[in-house]
């Protein structure tokens, strides 16, 4: 793995903790189709969260929350809909597309925010 690669993992097992935390149970982590990947699949509730991670290195780099264009938001609500196609459909409390984003200072400990429903 590069270190792109293992930056990414880092943040990912960041936000796998943050929603665990929040109560929320993660079902599948880096689901994979033709179309993309969907960072982490979670129930909160019985609603069915699609949640984008993006980490950023503290610096010169855009806030990773910026990340997330109308674009990657039209493609999570495409891999979403993919996912309910294999999956039985929408749970009945629908479906949420979230954020995490992180960010790795320098020194001290990482910040992750976290955003529901961003698209």
């Amino acid at each position: 793995m590069n270190a792109r690669g293992a930056l990414g993992r880092y943040g990912e097992d960041l936000a796998a903790r943050l929603l665990t935390d929040a109560g929320m149970s993660v079902l599948v982590r880096n689901w994979r189709c033709r179309t993309g990947e969907i960072d982490i699949v979670a129930l909160d509730g019985d609603a069915l969260v699609i949640c984008e991670v993006k980490t950023r290195r503290a610096g010169g780099f855009e806030h990773p929350m910026a990340a997330v264009t109308p674009a990657k938001a039209d493609r999570l609500r495409r891999l979403a809909e993919l996912w309910l196609d294999l999956h039985g459909g929408p749970p009945p409390g629908g479906v949420r597309i979230d954020l995490v984003g992180v960010v790795l200072p320098r020194r001290g400990a990482p910040r992750a925010e976290h955003a529901r429903g961003v698209a």
